[in-house]
């Protein structure tokens, strides 16, 4: 699908997510085998993609011109599931202009948002439908689908915020989400993070 966005003048996209199509976007699909890195049980992970390579998320995005003055945006949806007991989540990052900030609304399923600041400070915003999380600048910043259903956002932040995926994927993050017994979720330290 050709990018027909006016970003001189102006666009209307459709966000329409109903049966996972969109009449114009397209969709990044990051399946298991992809990501399987970014989770803490690699033998989970082996022994899941026995039996095939699962969706764990995908995302909208539009490609907004990367000048300052624009605002890019799009849909993330991270589908339900584990690994291990690692709720599925999104890859994660910084951005590259580590002063930005990002908003996140919460259209539905449930969730929530770590963060990770370059100092170490973790913290954990839940998402439920209706619900924005504000992403402060110099957080990493991962979706988390803590429920059955798919967790679907709408995500905006600065055009020339750029993504710095390699620092997370080189040294994780220091917590994981991860499914508690009896139910719900808990914070645990990352055994993988890389100091």
């Amino acid at each position: 699908m050709a990018n027909n966005y006016d970003w001189a003048r102006s666009f209307t996209v459709d966000f329409s997510l109903l049966n996972g199509l969109s009449k114009t976007a397209e969709s990044s699909k990051r399946y298991l085998s992809k990501v399987a890195n970014m989770f803490c049980d690699g033998e989970a992970a082996a022994e899941m993609l026995k039996g095939g390579d699962p969706l764990v998320y995908e995302f909208y995005e539009l490609g907004v011109p990367e000048n300052a003055g624009d605002i890019a945006f799009g849909t993330s949806i991270t589908y339900p599931g584990k690994v291990g007991k690692e709720f599925y989540m999104t890859k994660g990052h910084f951005h590259t202009v580590l002063e930005t900030a990002e908003v996140y609304f919460c259209l539905s399923g449930e969730g929530g948002m770590i963060f990770e600041n370059p100092e170490g400070d973790v913290t954990f915003e839940e998402f439920r439908p209706g619900a924005a999380v504000y992403v402060p600048q110099r957080y990493a910043h991962r979706s988390v689908n803590t429920g059955s259903e798919p967790l679907v956002t709408f995500f905006a932040f600065r055009g020339d915020a750029g993504h710095d995926y390699g620092t997370i994927e080189t040294k994780g993050y220091r917590k994981l989400v991860v499914a508690k017994d009896g139910g719900g979720y808990e914070l645990m330290d990352n055994p993988k993070w890389v100091g």
